[in-house]
């Protein structure tokens, strides 16, 4: 199975490229992980409506291309799905056992996701009800999927 990681800009700070670098390495072992940058729009600090849904658009419809041939999308957003750590594990086994080998999650910039990226969502998985900035989100994923393939694997883990 390969799991794709689509983010709205690039992680910034080197703390979190390190620990991504990290849980990249753990998952290597049980599964194919990439991660994909989407390029951010630049935000103006005065925008109105229809200019937010503009750069949503634009950012969407490159997520939409990145995505292509995937047929399982899950968007990560505050008001989605809370998932257990167990549960994201028997979703991953059951993809795989149905024979669904490409899987991607979606983290958005800090304006969300454009509606169009939302419709085409398998699922919409909520990483917590607390609000943290999409490079951290990125982090928190990876020990997710990181989590579940031990889960998944039979191997010990922290609970």
């Amino acid at each position: 199975m390969q799991v794709r990681v689509i983010g709205v800009g690039r992680v910034k700070e080197n703390y979190l490229r390190e620990g991504i670098r990290d849980y990249c390495t753990r998952i290597m072992p049980y599964m194919r992980v990439e991660l994909r940058d989407i390029p951010d729009e630049r935000i103006p600090e005065r925008m109105g409506e229809r200019e937010r849904e503009d750069l949503l658009a634009r950012e969407g419809a490159r997520i939409l291309a990145a995505t292509k041939g995937t047929a399982i999308r899950i968007v990560c957003a505050v008001d989605g799905e809370p998932w257990s750590s167990e549960d994201l594990a028997d979703m991953l086994k059951k993809w795989e056992l149905a024979g669904h080998s490409r899987v991607a999650f979606i983290i958005g910039g800090p304006l969300g996701l454009a509606r169009p990226v939302l419709s085409a969502a398998t699922h919409v998985l909520s990483l917590s009800r607390m609000t943290f900035p999409h490079q951290l989100a990125r982090l928190i994923l990876l020990e997710q999927i990181f989590r579940a393939c031990r889960i998944n694997s039979g191997e010990a883990y922290h609970k």
